[in-house]
Parts: structure tokens; sequence; C-alpha cells
């Protein structure tokens, strides 16, 4: 495998050709699905509980990998989060086990996703989407019950809430161990929730947050009892759907003022992503990964932070 396909899309994101189909609503839930005729893997099921409550489930199995034909369906679906009139809640989980939402796609050559136009922030796209995700006028909440890992942590930061499995969560910015700059506002975002120190700790030592210690950490509202996390979300979510969406948005707007970082902030981080994946040094160790298993072996991707850490022994 060429070195540029292993460290392909690192650098995706896309607002191109889409995948997700916004049906119409039915009772007591309508779930939306690609046409038959696309050739695009449905890779997200957009459920409309109710024309106030949404969820967005990942199914992208087996391990939840993001990759370039992800990124246009959940664009398509941040689009009708920020646009759709009654929406007021919406919450994103998985339904792929040990696996919220992981990395990105390693195999696809660079050209799919380094020719894609910035989004309306004027953000490259990924960035873009999780900016807009953060200011859209709906709340937002993310369920985890497995790895958040990369952008999965990326989007579970870019949301309004985040509740978490106690036994099954796992969370992290693993991209030091491939000597990668994280590019999705980790080190905008994690700061303002827990602290310098304690970011700085998961963003250099590239281990896995449990359910309890991101709990304990900031790094989620709440870490609940397995058994009790999609119950406690549903019955959270259903009560916001319940209340004054031009109030919501007025709240949401006030809060984010006060907290979210500034664009040009995760700009910076973007541009510092684009200059690391560009180094021999992150090329070198995704190879690695790679002929180790990562994407085709569960240990290797659910043991990541283990085997970045053992990268270049050799040279020691």
């Amino acid at each position: 495998m060429r070195l540029q396909s292993l460290t392909a899309a690192l650098i995706f994101a896309s607002l191109a050709t889409t995948g997700v189909a916004l049906a119409g609503e039915a009772s007591p839930s309508t779930t939306d699905k690609a046409s038959p005729a696309s050739a695009v893997k449905q890779e997200i099921k957009l459920t409309r509980v109710t024309p106030e409550y949404w969820r967005v489930t990942f199914h992208n199995p087996p391990y939840n990998i993001y990759g370039p034909q992800t990124m246009p369906q959940l664009n398509e679906v941040v689009t009708a989060i920020e646009s759709d009139p009654k929406l007021v809640v919406v919450v994103f989980d998985s339904d792929v086990p040990d696996f919220f939402l992981t990395h990105y796609d390693f195999v696809p050559p660079l050209t799919d996703t380094t020719n894609l136009p910035n989004g309306p922030t004027g953000l490259p796209p990924l960035p873009d989407m999780l900016v807009r995700l953060s200011k859209a006028p709906v709340v937002s909440i993310v369920s985890i019950r497995g790895r958040a890992t990369g952008v999965g942590s990326e989007l579970a930061l870019a949301s309004d809430m985040r509740f978490a499995s106690r036994e099954k969560a796992i969370l992290s910015q693993w991209e030091i161990g491939a000597a990668l700059v994280p590019g999705g506002g980790p080190m905008a975002r994690l700061p303002r929730l827990m602290g310098r120190g304690r970011a700085l700790e998961i963003l250099l030592t590239g281990n896995d947050i449990n359910g309890e210690l991101a709990e304990r950490y900031g790094y989620v509202n709440r870490a609940l009892p397995d058994a009790e996390l999609d119950k406690f979300v549903d019955t959270m979510a259903r009560r916001i759907a319940r209340f004054d969406k031009q109030s919501i948005a007025d709240i949401k707007r006030l809060v984010d003022a006060a907290s979210l970082p500034p664009n040009d902030a995760i700009a910076a981080e973007w541009d510092g992503f684009i200059d690391s994946v560009n180094r021999p040094a992150a090329q070198a160790r995704i190879k690695q990964l790679m002929e180790l298993g990562l994407q085709k072996k569960a240990d290797i991707e659910k043991r990541l932070a283990h085997y970045t850490g053992t990268l270049g022994e050799e040279s020691k």
C-alpha cells in the first residue's frame, strides 16, 4: 500500500455527494435510509422519533471508522439539524457493539479529501461541520457506548452534552501516538471543560479514558451504569423536546458566546493537523499501525493506545 493512501483520510471531510435521504415523518418514528439506487454505503441512520426529537445512529460495522463516504452523510444531517423549523433536540448514538465512532479511514486516496472546498463557516469541511453543530439552534446530545476516539471524541466535544456508559465507554484523542496533531478542535475545547493540565494529559498521552474517569475530569456530563444509559438519555431528550424552540436557541446562543472557542482557534488546529500529516514521523507510524492490522484486527482497534505506545521501539 502506498504511503499516500495510508494517510489519505486523515484530512478528509466532505460537502460532496450525499447519502442520507431525509424522508417524511411517520408514526411513531421514521428511519431514513439511502435510496435503493444509491451506490453509497449507508453509514448513518436518521430516525425522527418525533418532529421535535431526532436520533442519529452511526452504523459502519465492524469498527465505525469515519471515512470519505461518512462525511457527506453527516454533513447532510447537520444541515437538516440547522434548518428544520420544528427540531429541538438530537441524540447521536451507535448501533455497532464496542464502537461509538472512531478514527479516519487511512485507505482512500489523498485526493478524495484535499480537493474539497471550505464549508459555510469558511473552515475546511470537518471543522466546519463541528462548529456548525455546536452553534445550531438545536440541543445536541451524544450517548457514548464503546470507543469514541479521534473524530468520535471531537464530535462529542462539539455537541452540547455528553453521557457515557460507565462500563463500556472509552474516549481518547489518540493522535499523538501516531505523531499527529488532532485537527477537530480538542485543544480549543478540552481546556474549557476540564482545565489545562487535564486537557494536556489527554492530548499528550493518547491514553484511553473510561467512563468513570471521563466524568471525573469533565470530559462527559455523567457516566451512568450501562443498563441505565439509554433510558436516561431518552427521558432527557423527550423532556427538552417539549420546551420552546426559540427560548432554547436563545439560551444556547448566550452560553455559546461565553464558552465556545473562536473559529480561528479551530482553524489553527486544522493547520497544525495538516502540517503533522505531511511529516515523515506521522507517515511512518501510520504505516506501522496498518502493518500491525489497524482497520482489520479488533484487538488493534480496541487497544489502540497500547499499540501506539509500542511504535518505534526498535529505534531506541
